[in-house]
């Protein structure tokens, strides 16, 4: 019994030393649902990530409203973070009439630095609701 508990653990160890020490195969991503703005509009997150990739901040939005987010984000360095595309994702198939979708925005980590990147969920015509929820990105590229 102790000799195959021994060898268990002589298997496992590695099995479990590879797995954590393996690299990460997704694109760094934030998220934040409708919900999260429900509770708090105003929300700032931090990132970090390494010069020359890719990642995503994904925001709530439901264009039933008549709120979006900006197009493009609000950029403190352009030379440390660029903004490759933004596009709106539509709710999958839930039934609901005006379910929320989402909208995601795919930047480029150009070199080490820091900076930060905003966005306001406004009603973009004149008179129309600015800034309900904001977000602040404080991205570290390493």
């Amino acid at each position: 019994m102790k000799l195959k508990l021994m060898l268990l653990f002589v298997l496992l160890i590695p099995a479990v030393w590879l797995t954590a020490c393996a690299p990460s195969s997704g694109t760094p991503s934030v998220n934040v649902t409708c919900n999260d703005f429900n509770a708090q509009p105003d929300i700032s997150k931090q990132l970090t990530v390494p010069a020359g990739s890719t990642f995503t901040v994904t925001l709530c939005s439901n264009a039933t409203t008549g709120f979006q987010w900006s197009e493009s984000a609000l950029i403190g360095d352009t030379s440390v973070v660029e903004q490759v595309s933004h596009e709106f994702v539509s709710p999958e198939n839930t039934g609901a009439v005006g379910a929320a979708g989402s909208e995601v925005w795919t930047f480029k980590a150009l070199k080490k630095g820091t900076t930060t990147i905003h966005m306001d969920y406004s009603r973009p015509w004149e008179g129309g609701e600015k800034g309900t929820w904001t977000f602040d990105l404080t991205v570290t590229v390493n």
